[in-house]
């Protein structure tokens, strides 16, 4: 199976030397980049939410791997950690213990907690689920910062004048 195609300047960077300068030129204008210069929260998110999404895009925009089309993941992903929150909260509430002024038998009650539990754990998990995909999808996550390779631009060395009459030029 191929590789996924780098970007030509990630190929410069790593120091790969099999193209020729028209080929590197070529495959630059080829590549298609997309602008980070209109990078908004959507409206959808509250206000909270919108705080994060500019936190957390300021880094993402400093990193230069977050661009315009990066907004919907991004709120996707800030909405399913505020909604997983949420969940977590829920469950942290329930007590399995029965209510000894209820008309309702200790069974039902405890039952009834029990089946209460399941279905936000699901929920939980769901949300969860949906959280690490959409922090992998923008590098959020440890493994998926290891993958990402920012090109950093080589410092050229002066050309040394006494290297012309070496033997090994």
């Amino acid at each position: 199976m191929a590789r996924p195609r780098e970007p030509i300047d990630l190929i410069v960077a790593k120091g790969r030397k099999h193209l020729t300068n028209g080929e590197y030129e070529e495959r630059r204008q080829s590549e298609v980049t997309a602008p980070s210069d209109n990078i908004k929260p959507p409206l959808f998110l509250s206000k909270k939410e919108r705080e994060k999404f500019m936190e957390l895009a300021e880094q993402l925009i400093e990193l230069k791997i977050m661009s315009n089309l990066d907004c919907d993941i991004l709120a996707r992903y800030i909405k399913a950690e505020t909604e997983y929150v949420k969940v977590t909260k829920q469950l942290q509430k329930i007590k399995f213990a029965p209510d000894k002024k209820s008309m309702v038998t200790e069974e039902a009650q405890l039952a009834e907690q029990y089946a209460q539990y399941n279905y936000l754990s699901k929920i939980q998990n769901r949300f969860m689920k949906a959280c690490n995909e959409n922090a992998r999808e923008l590098g959020l996550t440890i493994s998926s910062r290891c993958r990402l390779v920012i090109p950093k631009v080589k410092e050229e060395k002066p050309e040394n004048k006494f290297m012309k009459h070496s033997k090994h030029a």
